[in-house]
């Protein structure tokens, strides 16, 4: 049996089988949202002790206080020093890539004066605070830190809260050394649904903050589910996706490799491939027969292909375009002759790799844009993690004594086609004749 299914866009069943392939249920686990929801209630109530429970019991970690939580900046800095030279400068050169991208999306208040006299604009203000995740133990990424604490800091983000679980009291120092990299400001040893719930309600320890960011496991995306409205978060993300269209230019062996690229994340990872040539996906799926067993990941990249993963045979390029456009997918690989001519097609997707050489592997670590993707088809309306989702837009309203004589009777007329007396009687008061005691110009 072949690890990986092959479709065909002309065969009578392609639509249902696209569908089934497709679909994923982002629905909350009953149970375990039932468990977020004491560990958040509980939090908020306790505070710094709940926390200290939770860590006990699900960390095997546990300072006799709340302060023995807290990771000094000291701390930080010295895990950037001790690490091995090779590992130190990789970090250092995708930090730097990473902040020159986000520096070309910091953007300024603006204003202007309308027709009337009046003087419009939009005032745009970081956040004050913000929270990010990062998951430790074998989980642990320290690419994420950098990708979700560096536009915070290029938007003009004061302070930046880490948690982190740390097993066993166990402190990974590469996602240590990426935090203070990405300009953190305070870091704590905790992780789970308790991390979130002290981030979006405040202890005597931690810090409230405005925004949560950064991956997590089920708990930690049901606790942030639960917290928005309270504070932002970044988005709910599903599994990790990629697909790749691709002519017979492309190096069977490379492509292969890319689907295992995302495949490796989890069971439920999405890898599709869509060509023209049959061919051409036959030489893919020889690659991944021989290349498989040899993956340090390979039982979970096995599952993932045999799951939600396929070889689409596509009537042509044009064809492959708008089936990428409505799977909208997280990463986008155009492995073409010519990618400058296929993408003006492309309207929805998180990232677009061009080129047989512009690797998603790339993307995820030092090319420089964000690695936080929509996912789950969410590229249609969102977009990938940037400085603008550290910045608060304010409008920015002046209105004269002479454009309120001209804005005045507009309002007053909307105001009262829709019943509501003193929104009208408002806009009129400040018509002529001038009151004795107004604000002026």
């Amino acid at each position: 049996m072949s690890a990986i299914r092959q479709l065909d866009s002309g065969d009578s069943g392609f639509e249902r089988e696209l569908v089934a392939l497709l679909r994923y249920e982002n629905e909350l686990d009953g149970e375990l949202d039932g468990v977020v929801a004491e560990v958040l209630a509980d939090v908020r109530q306790r505070g710094d002790a709940a926390l200290l429970d939770y860590t006990r019991r699900w960390d095997g970690f546990a300072p006799e206080h709340a302060k023995g939580l807290e990771i000094g900046r000291d701390e930080l800095a010295a895990c950037l020093a001790g690490l091995d030279p090779p590992l130190r400068a990789a970090l250092e050169a995708a930090a730097t890539r990473i902040r020159v991208f986000h520096e070309r999306q910091r953007a300024d208040s603006w204003g202007f004066t309308d027709s009337e006299g009046a003087e419009l604009g939009q005032k745009l203000t970081p956040l004050e605070r913000v929270g990010l995740y990062a998951p430790g133990g074998k989980a642990a990424y320290p690419s994420s830190v950098l990708m979700n604490g560096i536009p915070a800091q290029v938007a003009g983000v004061p302070e930046l809260i880490l948690v982190t679980p740390t097993p066993q009291g166990v402190r990974n120092p590469v996602v240590l050394a990426a935090a203070a990299l990405a300009g953190v400001e305070r870091a704590f040893t905790i992780g789970g649904a308790q991390a979130i719930a002290a981030l979006a309600y405040g202890t005597a320890t931690i810090p409230r903050v405005d925004k949560i960011v950064g991956p997590g496991n089920a708990y930690v995306a049901a606790a942030k589910r639960r917290v928005f409205g309270t504070v932002g978060i970044d988005m709910i993300a599903g599994p990790s996706e990629i697909l790749i269209i691709c002519d017979e230019s492309a190096n069977p062996e490379w492509l292969a490799m890319d689907l295992f690229s995302q495949a490796e994340h989890d069971e439920m990872a999405q890898a599709l491939l869509l060509c023209p040539s049959q061919a051409f996906l036959d030489r893919v799926a020889g690659e991944i027969e021989r290349l498989l067993p040899g993956l340090a990941r390979a039982a979970i990249v096995r599952a993932a292909l045999a799951t939600r993963c396929a070889l689409i045979r596509v009537r042509d390029l044009a064809e492959a375009s708008e089936l990428a456009n409505r799977i909208a997918p997280e990463h986008l690989e155009l492995a073409v002759a010519d990618p400058d001519k296929l993408l003006p097609a492309i309207r929805n997707a998180g990232a677009i790799f061009m080129g047989h050489f512009s690797s998603e592997a790339l993307g995820d670590y030092c090319a420089g844009p964000n690695h936080v993707l929509p996912t789950a088809g969410t590229a249609r309306f969102s977009s990938p993690l940037g400085v603008y989702d550290f910045q608060k837009r304010s409008s920015i309203i002046r209105v004269g004594h002479a454009a309120a004589q001209r804005l005045g009777p507009i309002a007053a007329c909307l105001a009262d086609s829709e019943g509501l007396e003193a929104h009208a009687r408002a806009a009129r008061l400040r018509m002529d004749p001038v009151p004795t005691k107004a604000g002026g110009e």
